[in-house]
Order: structure tokens, then sequence, then C-alpha cells
């Protein structure tokens, strides 16, 4: 009996020190992965001028329920084809013109707005995609984006 409770207490000595070594591991993996964050978030231009900088969502990997993947190239041109996305910062003069704007800013940060396809300048940031482009190149606010797909 004596033996039992000097293994058990021997494992559990061992497990302790085990499962200190883990979270440990996941303390380390967390903070390097917010540091990489942080990075990519300081990479993100700021636009100027009458520019908007746009976050474009992200395009499933698979077809529906069916989970099958999609090619590249069918990643590739939904990003491209891409016609909704979240304003994320504006330029200084973006809607400032009284003449072209009379009755304020079409948008706002924070909305989701929709654009004509290929519109802007496309670049990508770890996974995320994003595009500047001219703030007179949004054409509608919308409400919910996960209701509108193309046609």
């Amino acid at each position: 009996m004596k033996m039992n409770r000097t293994v058990e207490a021997s494992a559990t000595v061992e497990l302790t020190a085990l499962e200190k070594v883990r979270a440990e591991k996941i303390v380390k993996e967390r903070a390097k992965a917010a540091e990489e964050q942080a990075l990519l978030e300081a990479s993100i231009p700021k636009p100027i001028g009458y520019h908007l900088l746009i976050a474009l969502p992200n395009v499933d990997e698979t077809f529906g329920d069916s989970g099958l993947l999609k090619a590249e190239k069918t990643l590739r041109d939904e990003y491209i084809l891409s016609m909704i996305g979240l304003v994320l910062d504006m330029g200084d003069q973006a809607y400032a013109d009284k003449d072209r704007y009379p009755t304020g800013p079409w948008c706002a940060r924070g909305d989701y707005v929709m654009f004509r396809a290929n519109t802007g300048t496309r670049f990508k940031i770890g996974k995320q995609e994003y595009r500047i482009m001219n703030d007179d190149s949004v054409q509608a606010v919308v409400p919910n984006p996960k209701a509108i797909s193309r046609i």
C-alpha cells in the first residue's frame, strides 16, 4: 500500500511538472502569435487623400455543405471578384469635397460597402486581403453582407 502511494505521488509530481511545461509552452505560443498579429496590423497601410481602406471578407475554402476544397484559382477568382468589404479607414480628404458630396460622406468606418469587382488596389497582409479605393467607388452601404451573393 505504501509503495502504491509513493508511486502515485511520484506520478502526480511528474504530471504536475509536465503540465507546468505545457502551460509555459502555451503561454509562449500565444505571446508569439500576439506579437505576429501586432506586426501584421502595424503593416497595414494608412490611406491618404480621398482613398478608403477596405478589408475583404475571407473566402470559404470549401463548397457549402459538401466540404469539397476549392481550387486555388477558384479562391483567387472569388477574392478578385469580391464586391463587398468593410471600411477600416479613410484618408483625410475622403468625402471632403462639398461640391461632390453635398449631403456628406457616403459611408463611415465600420460600414460594409458594395463596390464594383476589380475596384481599387488589391494587396494581402498575412491571410487578409485588402483594397485601397477612391471614395467615389462606393456604390452602397450594406446592412447584412452575408445576405448578398454574386450571380
